[in-house]
């Protein structure tokens, strides 16, 4: 017996529990990863977990723009749900720099009362990262070009502008796998290599889901699913994208640029 709800019942569906498999393969790989055992297992479980997040976008698009099941309190649903989401990657990213500025401002005996580290030597935050940092500002601004875009229903603007914001993205990650080879010291060298490595990267991993996120609102948006006033998928891509923004400033400053002049 079905109930009269303004809200959408979803089936069964199958790609929770393959995605929870999928991301305790990627977390178990990046630990293969760290041992030197293995790297070919981090990249199936990245490809595992792109290839299910197609089928399951696919099935939430069918959903939304050929089933008409997001109505008006759908809709809403899913937005607060991504405000919830960014809030605990504010939390997840907080730890990182609790992390850091306890062992920066709290230098120990162990590490010569020194900050950075003693034989660390730090990338120049005038070099690469400022770099990054424009480079990521930018996209900033051609991911609220789009928004506007799209509100003004030009949609030719607004998928134009969405394409720079995505290169941009895919050009930062390119910057910062060069910044990492590039760099004389390693995860394992002293706290300052952990925190370093661990609030940078999971920072590029976002980028890239980000990046991933908005590639498939491209498409939406040039195959005609969104509008002026139906864009909720378009509308998290861009919060998610502000986020990534707003998160790379504060390392940017805290750990590029001051951590460098302690």
């Amino acid at each position: 017996m079905h109930r009269i709800t303004p809200f959408h019942l979803v089936d069964n569906s199958p790609w929770p529990f393959l995605g929870g498999a999928g991301m305790f393969f990627l977390v178990s790989s990046l630990l293969f990863m760290f041992q030197k055992i293995t790297i070919g297992f981090l990249f199936f479980s990245f490809f595992f977990m792109v290839f299910l997040s197609f089928f399951w976008w696919r099935d939430v698009v069918r959903e939304s723009s050929f089933l008409g099941f997001h109505s008006g309190p759908v809709q809403g649903n899913l937005l607060t749900g991504m405000v919830w989401f960014i809030s605990s990657e504010v939390l997840f990213f907080f730890g990182f720099f609790w992390s850091f500025f306890h062992s920066s401002l709290g230098v120990c005996v162990d590490l010569f009362m020194i900050w950075p580290p003693f034989g660390v030597e730090v990338l120049n935050p005038m070099g690469v990262p400022l770099l990054n940092t424009i480079v990521l500002l930018s996209s900033g601004f051609t991911v609220t070009w789009s928004h506007y875009s799209l509100f003004y229903n030009n949609y030719f603007d607004s998928l134009i502008a969405l394409f720079y914001t995505v290169f941009l993205g895919l050009f930062f990650t390119l910057l910062q796998y060069m910044e990492y080879n590039d760099s004389f010291f390693m995860i394992s060298d002293s706290v300052y290599g952990s925190v370093f490595f661990m609030a940078t990267g999971f920072h590029g991993f976002h980028v890239i889901v980000g990046s991933l996120f908005l590639i498939v609102s491209m498409f939406r948006l040039f195959l005609g699913h969104f509008n002026e006033n139906q864009h909720v998928g378009l509308e998290c891509s861009i919060w998610y994208w502000h986020f990534v923004d707003v998160v790379w400033i504060f390392l940017y400053i805290s750990i590029y640029w001051w951590g460098s002049y302690v």
